[in-house]
C-alpha cells in the first residue's frame, strides 16, 4: 500500500542498542514522534517532536481530495493564509493542536527550543554518547536487581528498552509450580489483585501491564525512577507475595 500512513513512537529507541526507526528507510510514510523527556531525564519540561519528510504521502493525499472537501479544508484554515491549499500537513498540525484560532500561540517558547538544541548537540558529542550508554546501563542494572530479588526469569530480548518491564505473575507461576498452580490463581484470584494486595502490606504500588498491552496478569515496573536497591527490594516483596500464593494453593492440595 503505498499510501500506508505509519505513526512510529520512538521515544524509547535510545535505550535499544542499534535502533533504527522506520523513518529512515519508509520516510514517505512515516510520521514520528519523539521526546526527550525520557532519555534527558527531562519530563516536566515537556520537550518533544513530530518529524515528518518533505516529501509525504499525507501531503498527497490531502492534494487529491475531492473539491468538496478541500472546500471544508479550505473554510478551516482560511484565517492563517489567503492559500490555506497550499498548507502542509505538519503545519496543519500545528494549527490544530490550538483549535486553528489560536495558532499564534502554538509552539515551544525560545528557553524550549534552546534547551532541544543543546540536548540534540550533545546527543552528537562523544560525552553525549557516553551517557546514552550509562542510562542504558543503569536501566538494565535495575532489572537484574529486579530479577535477583523477585527469583523470576524473563526472555532475553535485544530489542528491550528496559524502561519499564512487565514481569508475567501467571507465567512465573506455571514456571515455579506448573500449570495446576497456575490454573489456580486464575480460577481464584483477579489480575489485579496481586496489585492491591501489594499495596497494602508493603505500601508498593505498581501497575498492571495488561493496560499497557501487556500480558493480562502481568505487573508492570518502571526502571527509571527509584535508587538501584529499591528494585531489590521491589523484587523481594513480590517474591514473598508470590511465596503466599504458592503456600495458599499447596494447602488446597493438602486438604
Amino acid at each position: 500500500n503505498p499510501n500506508l500512513i505509519i505513526v512510529t513512537d520512538d521515544v524509547y529507541g535510545t535505550f535499544v542498542d542499534g535502533f533504527r526507526t522506520l523513518a529512515a528507510d519508509l520516510p514517505r510514510n512515516t510520521l514520528l514522534v519523539y521526546s526527550y523527556s525520557k532519555h534527558y531525564g527531562a519530563t516536566g519540561h515537556r520537550l518533544g517532536v513530530i518529524g515528518l519528510d518533505r516529501d509525504n504521502v499525507i501531503d498527497d493525499l490531502i492534494a487529491a481530495l475531492p473539491s468538496q472537501e478541500k472546500a471544508r479544508l479550505a473554510k478551516r484554515y482560511g484565517g492563517l493564509t489567503p492559500e490555506p491549499e497550499s498548507i502542509r500537513f505538519i503545519d496543519r498540525l500545528v494549527a490544530d493542536s490550538r483549535q486553528v484560532a489560536l495558532d499564534h500561540t502554538a509552539g515551544l517558547g525560545p528557553p524550549q527550543q534552546v534547551q532541544m538544541v543543546l540536548f540534540s548537540l550533545f546527543a552528537l558529542l562523544p560525552e553525549g554518547k557516553a551517557y546514552k550508554a550509562k542510562v542504558q546501563g543503569i536501566v538494565r542494572q535495575r532489572l537484574d536487581l529486579l530479577l535477583e530479588g523477585s527469583g523470576m526469569k524473563i526472555a532475553d530480548d535485544p530489542g528491550r528498552a528496559g524502561y519499564y518491564v512487565e514481569l508475567d505473575l501467571l507465567a512465573e507461576a506455571e514456571r515455579a509450580a506448573g500449570k495446576d498452580f497456575a490454573t489456580f490463581l486464575e480460577k481464584n484470584h483477579e489480575p489485579t489483585e496481586p496489585l492491591f494486595r501489594l499495596a497494602e502490606r508493603t505500601g508498593v504500588v505498581l501497575l498492571n501491564g495488561g493496560g499497557f498491552d501487556g500480558p493480562e496478569w502481568s505487573v508492570r515496573v518502571s526502571l527509571a525512577n527509584l535508587d538501584d536497591l529499591d528494585y531489590l527490594k521491589i523484587g523481594h516483596h513480590l517474591r514473598l507475595l508470590f511465596d503466599d500464593y504458592r503456600a495458599e494453593w499447596e494447602a488446597t492440595l493438602t486438604s
